[in-house]
């Protein structure tokens, strides 16, 4: 018998739970299965889902093989019909004792092939915290799971529900335990991390979490927010931008878009001078900020001057680490039902801002040359700077310690201390 593999896809909070199962899974005792945590943020997320399980069944033929997560989640039917899937579970399920003591106890037999609730239906956060996700340096805390728009195209509220938030203090006393274990840096995480506390009595903000944590938390050497949208930003987050150096200067924003009349399809609730703002006042606050963003290419009824506009955006934000998506429609979303763009016009829009963004990339690394940065240690030879920025080192360095270095050279994607 053998301990069970995982196949992770998609966002870090995948990744997070990816390891929360493994846990819950170790200790129902499950053996000799293979568990795909799946994407559904597009219709290529889903094809590679269905790629890797007839990958792993060809590598595991004798093994039962399990899938989760949020492609599972929204079209449970397309995996039950695979011959290669033994068992479909939900993203509720996914996080209970009792879904994997079930599976352990009795694979087929008295437990069901397809466990898949409403989502919708999910008023809490997952119980299973836990504690140490990432490398040795980095640690995730997920704070939030779930949301509570309907942009046109997205399909993930589908397979998260409505949002929901972990209590203040249950994540400051997880962040306690984590820097008492070493970690150096602590990530914070979630579906719609903006939308932090809107469940919870008092209906804090994502800033009040940030300072709270910052203030009860002394020991903690650097505290990182992933991707937030900024029209939900807060004057505490704002104050901690400006204020806090523990707070790191770098923010992943979810535009998605740089034209407003796209904007206004999409049903985001911010404007192209909406972004442009907060990009400069956050910048203002803290010169050496930089940020990263989704940018979708190709939404239906994208003209040529409205691409115009998203590509733009780049430079007028002053974005550096873009993720460029493709529009794919996804069955069930209102933007699916919308005039869709020609799929050769979509790739060339989408290289034009992979394009752009080198560029910027390239700009912001020769910009650091000659800079002292505080490089937090991944492996050996490759840290990372305040601004999430690669640095390669010729001599070995202690993993998970802070260093000050000198920025000395560029090489690629990478800076040379």
């Amino acid at each position: 018998m053998t301990s069970p593999k995982f196949s992770n896809h998609g966002c870090r909070l995948n990744a997070y739970e990816t390891e929360a199962m493994k846990e819950l899974a170790e200790t129902a005792g499950l053996q000799n299965a293979v568990v795909i945590n799946t994407c559904a943020v597009t219709a290529e997320a889903v094809r590679k889902a269905r790629q890797d399980i007839r990958k792993l069944r060809r590598e595991n033929p004798d093994a039962r093989l399990i899938v989760t997560g949020c492609a599972a989640q929204t079209e449970p039917e397309t995996f039950t019909a695979m011959d290669e899937v033994d068992a479909v579970i939900g993203n509720t399920e996914k996080m209970m004792g009792d879904t994997w003591k079930g599976l352990a106890a009795d694979f087929i037999g008295e437990t069901e092939a397809v466990q898949v609730d409403d989502i919708m239906s999910v008023t809490e956060t997952a119980g299973h915290l836990i504690d140490g996700f990432g490398t040795r340096s980095r640690a995730y805390v997920q704070v939030q799971n779930g949301c509570d728009h309907r942009c046109t195209f997205c399909i993930i509220p589908y397979g998260r529900g409505n949002s929901r938030s972990v209590p203040a203090g249950v994540v400051v006393d997880q962040i306690k335990r984590l820097v008492d274990k070493g970690f150096n840096e602590v990530v914070l995480t979630g579906v719609d991390l903006t939308s932090w506390g809107a469940d919870l009595p008092a209906a804090p903000k994502l800033g009040d979490l940030v300072m709270r944590i910052l203030r009860l938390v002394p020991d903690l050497p650097r505290l990182r927010i992933s991707s937030i949208d900024s029209i939900e930003v807060d004057e505490n987050l704002m104050e901690a931008i400006a204020t806090e150096p523990r707070l790191m200067p770098h923010l992943h924003l979810s535009l998605q878009h740089g034209d407003d009349m796209i904007l206004k399809r999409m049903k985001r609730r911010h404007l192209r001078d909406d972004a442009i703002q907060f990009a400069q006042e956050a910048k203002k606050l803290r010169p050496d900020m930089t940020f990263g963003a989704d940018i979708i290419a190709g939404f239906p009824t994208e003209t040529e001057e409205m691409f115009a506009n998203s590509l733009a955006l780049v430079t007028e934000c002053d974005l550096t680490w873009l993720h460029v998506f493709p529009y794919s429609p996804r069955p069930g979303t209102p933007a699916a039902r919308m005039p869709q763009v020609n799929g050769k016009a979509i790739k060339i829009r989408a290289a034009a801002l992979r394009e752009a963004g080198k560029t910027q990339v390239q700009r912001h690394l020769q910009a650091q040359v000659g800079k002292t940065h505080q490089i937090l240690m991944e492996n050996p030879n490759m840290g990372r700077t305040e601004q999430f920025t690669e640095v390669s080192f010729a001599k070995p360095q202690t993993e998970g310690q802070i260093f000050k270095a000198i920025i000395l050279a560029v090489q690629d994607k990478q800076l040379i201390a």
